[in-house]
């Protein structure tokens, strides 16, 4: 695939004009915190249909595993094929041209939150929690990252679940970065199983349904950082929350042992995969921003893009629209074939990708001189929010050691 179709681009044009009616005009509003996301990604799920959708696959699902039906693939709902992918990643470019941080917010809760549950609940659980996320009718937290273990997730967790007497679990620990934190109605959290004599790195991994309001948990107000404002991000605290059997993902402490870090290390996967369509966004329109405005700014009595400085940014800036682009493409020809990729080539798609917006965002603000420093230009914005992707979904470092390792092995 070297372009999109006629069908995909009809489908960006009316999404983007979506975009510039509903989320231009609010974001102002959603980049200070005054205007949580959630609404306007409802408002979309409804306009396209979207959640709609969702109820008629979820349907379908659960109707195949109550007839004991093995799952399907997800080309053969049209959901995963190349063109299901493609119609996927339309609306994260269109919203991450202009604001990134609602992506964020909606693929943690549909795309993290639910497949969880999906990937690893029964079929109770599925129909008492998923349907709910995969409409926006509620939204959803994935809990892994805390205080200590950034990077180290899965080793320096200290998040636990104690078994009781009467065959549930007492939940502790605290969470940070946790997107969705503060308003989420639904928390998939993670934590280590209490077990005397096993070190706390070895210890078996769990996954814990909550619901807000629960005893015992407690939800932070959104936290102040340097970038994706309209992704609201928070702490929850845990402190001996009660839970049953039935809120341990697949009901059955066995089967989450053995799918905990595989389950987790997929979602990773998943999450990193997506960073190239959010870049792509970010790219074209810092890219778009900046030959506009080298055509318009004049110094030393012409345009600043006649400077052959300037030139090298914008031809930099294009060579990494097109290379991102074309992981974009290779993810969608990839799903077409009913294929997925490694976790070594998800790490270098999202190396390349995050390291390619920061790069372009920069050169961008560089392009803008002082005016690059203020709000008013928008790029200021971009630089900020793409700064992020370098860190979240596995740091550059960590995605470094991914691939080498792949590498080393064979």
């Amino acid at each position: 695939m070297i372009e999109w179709n006629e069908q995909q681009q009809m489908i960006r044009d009316v999404v983007r004009r979506f975009i510039e009616a509903e989320v231009v005009p609010n974001v102002e509003a959603l980049e200070h915190g005054d205007l949580p996301p959630y609404d306007i990604l409802r408002k979309l799920y409804s306009t396209f249909g979207m959640d709609e959708l969702a109820r008629a696959r979820f349907a379908k699902q659960i109707e195949r595993e109550k007839r004991g039906e093995a799952p399907k693939k997800r080309d053969e709902d049209g959901e995963g094929g190349g063109e299901g992918v493609g119609m996927q990643m339309i609306p994260i470019i269109e919203l991450c041209r202009h604001c990134p941080g609602m992506v964020t917010a909606l693929g943690v809760s549909v795309g993290l939150t639910a497949s969880a549950i999906l990937g690893k609940g029964t079929t109770a659980q599925k129909e008492r929690w998923a349907l709910d996320i995969l409409t926006l009718d509620k939204i959803g937290a994935w809990a892994i990252t805390e205080p200590g273990s950034g990077s180290d997730a899965f080793g320096g967790m200290k998040a636990t679940a104690k078994r009781t007497p009467d065959g549930g679990y007492l939940l502790n620990g605290n969470k940070t970065f946790i997107t969705n934190g503060p308003y989420a109605d639904t928390i998939v959290f993670i934590c280590k199983l209490e077990e005397e004599g096993v070190d706390p790195r070895d210890r078996k991994m769990l996954h814990f349904v909550l619901d807000k309001g629960m005893p015992g948990l407690v939800q932070s107000k959104p936290m102040r950082k340097m970038g994706l404002h309209s992704s609201p991000t928070g702490e929850l605290f845990l402190t001996d929350v009660k839970v049953g059997l039935d809120r341990l993902l697949g009901e059955s402490e066995q089967k989450a042992v053995s799918e905990g870090k595989a389950g987790a290390k997929s979602t990773f996967q998943t999450e990193r995969a997506g960073v190239a369509a959010m870049a792509l966004g970010m790219i074209e329109r810092c890219l778009e921003l900046s030959v506009a405005y080298a055509k318009e700014r004049v110094q030393f009595g012409k345009p600043i893009g006649e400077f052959q400085l300037i030139q090298e940014k914008l031809a930099r800036m294009e060579v990494a629209r097109l290379n991102v682009q074309n992981l974009v493409f290779r993810t969608m020809e990839t799903a077409a074939k009913g294929k997925s990729m490694s976790f070594a080539e998800a790490s270098a798609m999202k190396l390349y990708s995050a390291r390619a917006a920061d790069e372009v965002a920069q050169d961008a603000v560089q392009i803008f001189g002082g005016n690059g420093y203020l709000a008013e230009y928008k790029v200021e914005q971009l630089a900020r929010d793409a700064r992020v992707l370098r860190i979240y979904a596995g740091t550059d470092e960590i995605q470094i050691g991914a691939i080498a390792r792949d590498l080393l092995s064979r």
